[in-house]
């Protein structure tokens, strides 16, 4: 699922000056064509996506009693996908905090909600973290995903595989953020502070309220079974690909040689919404989703690191572990 041998390849308010492009490589045509909004392909993704998660999660529900009965042959399958599924809920909302996802901006803001509420984000928080992250992409000191440090070795490999850290890093985010405590972020504004503490505050309500609802139906345990064990499922396959976007990749200011795109199968690309094309993807951040793979005919070429499978960067990257032991 993960790998494929076969060679195929923030928000539209980013501005061009607010990243570095060391040279144009798309023409002004290909790029204008390139980045035309859909609220149809978006829709058509979107509940592509729901479909999955909801036939998966269908089949959890419906044969999670067969695992005592020592025949649970459908359920543990289904948990797989509906757990990455669910985690992978974090894909529409990257494109959404974007505005690429859709060409209405009030769709891609509610979608992005919704997904970020599914997938334990936050997206009014992630919309300003990440368009730090664009701005400065694989700068020490600058790109707020650098301060969370990239596994050095196999231990801290493993654990970051495992998503313990995300989770913490989640609960104790957002607990901070709802009691108001917003500074600290240099990406965050003065005048977003009661934005995003707002949204977190509905955000964990809406979490509050599925557990006193799901008590008051006489199913206590729904939350931990079709939420938190699907996502703590689902988490370690997003991790890992997650780390393989920037990992191990030159700490510069050079959109071509900074950011991994990493070939895989179709299935793990539409459920990614494409974002395994990381590569033309920060080159481009304007381009939408569904335009992607095309991007990827023009500039493959161009990008340094353009890798056939999750596996073969994983294998790279612990390789380069050893070779730094030694």
């Amino acid at each position: 699922m993960l790998s494929r041998d076969a060679h195929s390849a923030e928000e539209p308010s980013f501005s061009p000056s607010e990243r570095t492009v060391p040279r144009q490589v798309l023409t002004a045509e290909a790029l204008t064509q390139l980045n035309q909004r859909s609220n149809l392909s978006g829709f058509l993704q979107l509940s592509g996506h729901l479909t999955i998660l909801g036939i998966s999660g269908c089949l959890w529900a419906m044969n999670l009693g067969a695992i005592n009965a020592g025949s649970g042959w459908i359920a543990l399958p289904s948990l797989m996908i509906y757990g990455f599924s669910l985690a992978a809920m974090f894909a529409p909302l990257h494109e959404c905090v974007h505005r690429t996802a859709f060409s209405s901006n009030r769709w891609n803001d509610l979608v992005a909600w919704f997904a970020g509420l599914l997938s334990f984000y936050n997206s009014t928080f992630y919309r300003r973290y990440h368009k730090w992250h664009h701005r400065y992409t694989q700068i020490p000191g600058k790109d707020p995903e650098l301060s969370d440090p990239k596994p050095e070795n196999w231990q801290e490999y493993l654990f970051e595989l495992t998503g313990v850290s995300w989770w913490m890093g989640k609960l104790r985010g957002h607990l901070r953020m709802a009691f108001g405590k917003v500074q600290g972020y240099p990406f965050l504004p003065e005048t977003a502070y009661a934005e995003v503490i707002r949204s977190i505050r509905v955000q964990l309500f809406v979490y509050a309220a599925a557990v006193v609802l799901s008590i008051a139906l006489g199913h206590p345990w729904a939350i931990l079974l079709y939420w938190i064990l699907p996502m703590a499922i689902g988490q370690p396959i997003l991790r890992f690909i997650l780390l393989a976007e920037h990992m191990g990749c030159p700490q510069d200011d050079n959109p071509l040689t900074n950011t991994r795109t990493t070939l895989t199968l179709l299935p793990l690309r539409f459920l990614m919404w494409n974002m395994p094309f990381h590569g033309e993807h920060h080159l481009y951040p304007s381009i939408p989703f569904h335009a992607l793979p095309s991007a990827h005919e023009h500039l493959r070429t161009h990008i340094a690191q353009v890798i056939p499978g999750y596996i073969a960067v994983h294998r790279g990257l612990v390789t380069t572990w050893g070779k730094l032991k030694t």
